[in-house]
């Protein structure tokens, strides 16, 4: 076993289970949980603890088992999880995460870290403290067992096991825990139970159909006995009766376990767990007149009735299939899929030669054989990038943390409201839109939602709404970060502008290029400075990061209404659809799902001269010449066309001289030398060997809408003069 692979597992399972726990006990705060998220939040515990125990770190184990204790009571009902409980679990989840951290980089938890977890620990004690150690009986079902007899003569303590039909194919092997029980005592005596066996040419070798009634003697507490099945406790039936426990309680554990009363009866007999006098005591009072089975005082007191029993089952079933889904699933390492991606890539490049080369030849056989190769290709592209594809709601649901502690730090009531969870990207995209998303966040909290104060005086309600929301648009994911706060103040954000010498004082600016200037460096209208802003730092790297994975950031805001910040993206950063078009001897791509449609440049309009506009079925389309744009040689051919593409609501032209169709392209970026050029997104390789540039169409439409919104305030401000 490779052990530092194994310890990279169970860092990022920790991670993961840790994120699960936070989100659960968030939950919890906004009183939208209930048992399965308590039991969820224990099982993440339990999990971290024991995978811990397996790499002896013993400071994760000694700090997590205080709060699985504190956990096990909550689980119990012996605690209530109120909302400082709930505060003080999320601060043990921070700090399990800091534990994993130094797991993950081979440290010791420095000073700072064991001083946190100390207070933390004498937290969770003050729980423990107040309420007994072991689980107690409710006073009702204690006074109704309470007549069935006193204590057994027995000083040992009596375990019953029956392990799950599945433990063999986890791993794991039933006599190890029997051998390991051995070294914390003396097994006095142990009965094996078979009779969930079926006819021998009914067995399946990799179920176990066993069950055992040991009678145990040793001087461990119940805790450290419990500590030996934790790693099959929730795949088994696991009970543990103290020594001198009551008769009582031996009669409920028959009851509960499935083989035939008279018959386990007599099995604890002859583990000397119970006296043939102590047994026939206990049924010949059950079986009184007055009484009732123990087993119907104990349902009618949880008042079971048959609904519930048939919703618990139907609850059970679907944790059973929701097991089974998760032990489908396989974990890859990223950089393997990388290089999968890649040499899906170079597949595509080959294959397209291989496409070129059969057309040249015009060989049928081979024409037909080059086309179900490139069908087939395209299926292994679409296969290979959707193994990249994961969800955006993990993203989403780690601010549900980031709203709850910035609120409760400025003294805001906010909600967050997350709609598109389900919706799909790249894993890359997902990994590097974090920390953009952060800053949009942290800064609408801040400069956005107003205070309750100001917001009731203003006939808002005083909790404020911050809303994530995410769609497929056009090949494209729009990511929309949304607040009901007070809106962007054109005015003043123009008058920062001016006194910081962005623009000229007189200068003509739509409301949208206004918005635009708090992305510039240094740029901030905070009147003072505090933890979370106000440095004007932030949104200019918002926006380079964006820029960096080809997307781009606008704004939409309404004064005393709110702001919306929306940010689009590519779906992948590798491979896309794409048509090619010619002109003269160069070559561009332009992605496939932003083409509209192709028309044919009329005489008229190719003559007209550079006022780069048409007229399309009665609508203005801006247009631009990538002939003129990247200054390409030679006399434009007499037939030109027009590919029309669309990018976030707007429409723009890209005349060219030829249409070549649609091929798969590979993605490659430009070297840092071209990192400057404007209109160009990266570049491909074509079967020919030829190099295509693949053109960012939405920097080309913002140039071209930029470029007739000029031409439309230029006229305005002409009028004005007039």
């Amino acid at each position: 076993m490779n052990l530092d692979e194994a310890l990279h597992t169970f860092v990022v399972e920790a991670r993961e289970l840790l994120q699960n726990m936070e989100e659960s006990l968030l939950d919890m705060e906004r009183g939208m949980a209930d048992d399965d998220a308590i039991n969820a939040i224990f099982r993440a515990a339990h999990t971290i603890k024991g995978s811990a125990g397996l790499f002896g770190l013993d400071f994760v184990v000694e700090f997590t088992h205080i709060a699985e204790n504190v956990l096990d009571r909550v689980r119990a009902g012996e605690l209530k999880m109120d909302g400082a409980m709930t505060a003080l679990m999320l601060q043990v989840c921070d700090h399990l995460n800091l534990l994993v951290e130094c797991v993950a980089q081979a440290a010791l938890p420095d000073e700072a870290a064991a001083a946190s977890g100390k207070a933390l620990t004498d937290g969770l004690t003050q729980y423990l403290g107040s309420h007994r150690q072991e689980a107690a009986m409710p006073v009702e079902s204690e006074a109704q067992l309470e007549s069935l007899g006193g204590g057994v003569e027995s000083d040992c303590w009596h375990i019953s096991l029956r392990f799950g039909r599945d433990v063999l194919r986890y791993g794991m092997d039933p006599f190890s825990f029997i051998r390991y029980l051995g070294k914390m005592g003396r097994i006095v005596s142990i009965h094996t139970l078979t009779d969930g066996v079926p006819r021998l040419a009914e067995i399946d070798p990799e179920s176990c159909y066993l069950g055992f009634e040991i009678a145990f003697e040793s001087d461990a507490d119940k805790a450290a006995i419990e500590g030996v099945f934790e790693f099959v406790r929730e795949d088994c039936r696991i009970g543990i009766l103290p020594p001198h426990s009551k008769i009582a309680q031996y009669m409920a554990l028959i009851r509960e376990l499935p083989e035939d009363e008279m018959r386990l009866g007599d099995i604890l007999v002859q583990c000397g767990t119970l006296t043939a006098g102590e047994l026939a005591e206990a049924l010949k009072i059950q079986n009184q007149s007055e009484l009732r089975p123990i087993g119907e005082v104990l349902v009618e007191q949880s008042m079971v009735q048959a609904p519930v029993v048939e919703a618990a089952l139907e609850k059970q079933k679907q944790v059973k299939e929701s097991k089974s889904h998760e032990n489908s699933l396989i974990r890859v390492d990223s950089a393997k899929l990388d290089q999968l991606i890649n040499l899906v890539g170079e597949l595509i490049i080959v294959g397209s030669s291989a496409s070129l080369i059969a057309q040249k030849t015009a060989m049928g056989e081979l024409l037909e054989v080059t086309s179900t190769m490139s069908r087939m290709v395209e299926e292994v592209r679409d296969t290979a990038l959707s193994l990249r594809m994961v969800q955006i709601g993990a993203t989403f649901n780690r601010f549900q943390r980031v709203v709850r502690d910035v609120s409760r730090e400025l003294g805001k009531d906010i909600r967050l409201v997350i709609n598109g969870a389900e919706t799909e990207l790249d894993k890359t995209v997902v990994e590097k839109i974090g920390d953009p998303l952060t800053h949009l966040v942290r800064n609408s909290m801040d400069h956005g939602i107003e205070s309750a104060e100001i917001r009731e005086a203003r006939g808002k309600p005083a909790q404020g709404t911050l809303k994530l929301n995410a769609f497929h648009d056009s090949g494209s994911i729009v990511i929309e970060v949304s607040d009901d706060g007070g809106g962007l103040n054109r005015d003043r954000i123009l008058r920062k502008a001016v006194e910081k010498g962005l623009v000229a004082p007189d200068a003509e600016l739509s409301d949208k290029e206004v918005y635009q200037l708090i992305f510039e460096a240094g740029f901030s209208t905070a009147d003072a400075v505090s933890n979370l802003s106000g440095r004007g730092v932030g949104m200019d790297v918002v926006r380079r990061n964006i820029q960096d994975l080809r997307g781009t950031i606008e704004l939409e805001s309404q004064e005393g209404k709110g702001t919306t910040t929306r940010i689009r993206l590519p779906l992948t950063l590798s491979i896309i659809d794409g048509f090619l078009v010619g002109v003269g001897t160069s070559s561009y791509v332009i992605p496939l799902d932003m083409v509209v449609e192709c028309i044919e440049l009329d005489s008229a309009e190719r003559d007209s001269g550079d006022n780069g506009y048409l007229n399309l079925r009665g609508e203005v389309l801006p247009f631009v010449r990538l002939r003129d744009l990247f200054e390409v040689e030679g006399l434009p051919s007499s037939r030109q066309n027009v590919v029309v593409v669309q990018y976030a609501g707007h429409r723009a032209g890209f005349v060219v001289d030829t249409l070549e169709g649609e091929l798969q392209t590979v993605i490659k970026p430009l070297g840092r030398v071209f990192g400057g050029v404007r209109g160009i997104g990266g570049f491909t390789i074509l079967g020919s060997g030829e190099v295509a540039l693949i053109l960012d169409v939405q920097r080309l439409v913002q140039q071209a809408t930029d470029r007739e919104l000029g031409h439309t305030l230029s006229e305005i401000s002409s009028d004005r003069k007039r």
